[in-house]
């Protein structure tokens, strides 16, 4: 017997944009970002929002407390229909 379900996949690009809207729309800058995670560059901050790689969950935690919105709310998903072999 197969299995039709849904499987979340992230998409790193527009969640990298919407991570740069939602700083300019809390009015912060790169830089208060950076000092904020204490990061001694700026580079991964510029990497999350060109969408080239996802902030670490504990980064993206306490981004999402920073920019007071819930994780959830700073991922752009789609849900893609998968099939899998039932036990």
């Amino acid at each position: 017997m197969t299995l039709k379900s849904t499987f979340p996949v992230i998409d790193v690009r527009e969640t990298g944009r919407r991570i740069e809207t939602l700083r300019k729309d809390s009015g912060l800058t790169v830089r208060d970002l950076q000092e904020y995670f204490g990061f001694e560059y700026p580079q991964a901050i510029y990497k999350w929002q060109r969408g080239e790689c996802l902030p670490a969950v504990d980064n993206l935690l306490a981004l999402s407390h920073l920019l007071g919105v819930k994780i959830e709310d700073l991922l752009v998903y789609e849900d893609r229909e998968i099939s899998w072999p039932a036990a």
